[in-house]
């Protein structure tokens, strides 16, 4: 299975309990054309070749983020928030369509539709 949550790094170690962290979600195959950057890199240092390619070719999307969690919150719980985290952003992923009219054009007479589903 496809790393989804991927925890960077402890920040202000030892005292706080505040993580540095990267979500991957997975583009709907229609619309992989519009999340396509050949530059596009990741924050996850360890990122293998085809995870590298698979963001490049726009098949998954990176968010990076960082949250606090308060004193006494257990391993359990931030695995918890992280995955409602990451349902977010899929769901967020899933329900954008930024190609939805690509291409749809005017000719001086008609429209002529055009987008991705």
């Amino acid at each position: 299975m496809a790393k989804q949550i991927i925890i960077l790094e402890r920040l202000d170690e030892p005292s706080d309990n505040s993580y540095r962290y990267v979500l991957w979600a997975t583009v709907p195959a229609a619309r992989v054309s519009a999340y396509a950057d050949p530059a596009a890199t990741s924050a996850y240092k360890d990122a293998t070749a085809p995870e590298l390619a698979a963001i490049q070719a726009g098949q998954i999307v990176e968010r990076a983020s960082s949250f606090s969690a308060p004193a006494g919150t257990t391993i359990p719980q931030i695995q918890t928030r992280l995955i409602a985290e990451w349902t977010n952003f899929q769901a967020q992923i899933n329900a954008r369509n930024p190609t939805v009219r690509y291409g749809s054009f005017w000719d001086g007479t008609a429209w002529t539709a055009a987008g991705t589903a």
